[in-house]
């Protein structure tokens, strides 16, 4: 008698909470964006950060897609490269060869000279004026590291940074950029290219070495992991 009474109760509960479910599903989506709306304002605002950028890249893709405009213009072709006069790129002088065991081979080693973000979100400004682009949503570019950290670039020389647009023509944006850097670390580490050839690569063309190095085809979605 009394299992019968607990076996009833429970069902009672069951059934109250499948009828609450949609009802707290759709109080908690909009209790989420109101969270994120007072915490970043409203998102056509031209002054947010790309560190802004990625957790509201998150967020969205956690709620299932960018409202339409949201994820950015698709640059022309001819953005995917930088300009070589404003960036022609910058070696860093405590890379060499020699010593890529104790360097960049060091997992986090990349990340523990990252220079801070107020320096790359002021030169980021500067920068997309510098290369005249009509959209200065800071969200829609990567201030980017020409010759990337994980194979001996400068971590602040503002010629060895530009303001990458994440969505050019064809894949070409930033994502994809991000997918041979990372290659290239890994066959720099596994003594599978000379440290100097990578960098030569990159430098010349970051596209023609994605080509050789990765695949005929960009992949332009973010890269969640990176072993660098």
């Amino acid at each position: 008698m009394k299992t019968n009474r607990i076996v009833r109760l429970a069902l009672i509960a069951c059934a109250l909470c499948a009828a609450a479910g949609p009802a707290f599903a759709w109080n908690h989506h909009w209790h989420d964006h109101d969270r994120w709306r007072h915490r970043y304002g409203t998102w056509h605002e031209h002054d947010r950060s790309y560190h802004d950028y990625r957790h509201y890249d998150r967020w969205r893709r956690h709620q299932g897609g960018y409202p339409r405009g949201k994820r950015g213009p698709v640059h022309p072709l001819s953005r995917a490269l930088p300009n070589p006069r404003l960036t022609p790129g910058a070696l860093n002088p405590a890379v060499t060869q020699a010593d890529i065991e104790s360097t960049i081979c060091v997992r986090g080693y990349s990340q523990s000279i990252r220079p801070p973000e107020p320096y790359t979100e002021r030169l980021k400004r500067e920068q997309i004026r510098e290369y005249g682009y009509r959209n200065r949503d800071l969200w829609h570019y990567e201030e980017d590291h020409l010759l990337p950290l994980s194979v001996g670039g400068s971590p602040t020389s503002p010629e060895n940074l530009w303001p990458q647009p994440h969505r050019v023509a064809g894949g070409w944006g930033s994502f994809a950029k991000d997918r041979l850097e990372s290659q290239l670390h890994w066959l720099v580490c596994h003594r599978g290219l000379p440290l100097a050839t990578a960098q030569r690569a990159i430098l010349q063309n970051w596209i023609t070495a994605y080509k050789r190095y990765v695949g005929p085809v960009p992949n332009d979605h973010r890269l969640h992991w990176d072993h660098r």
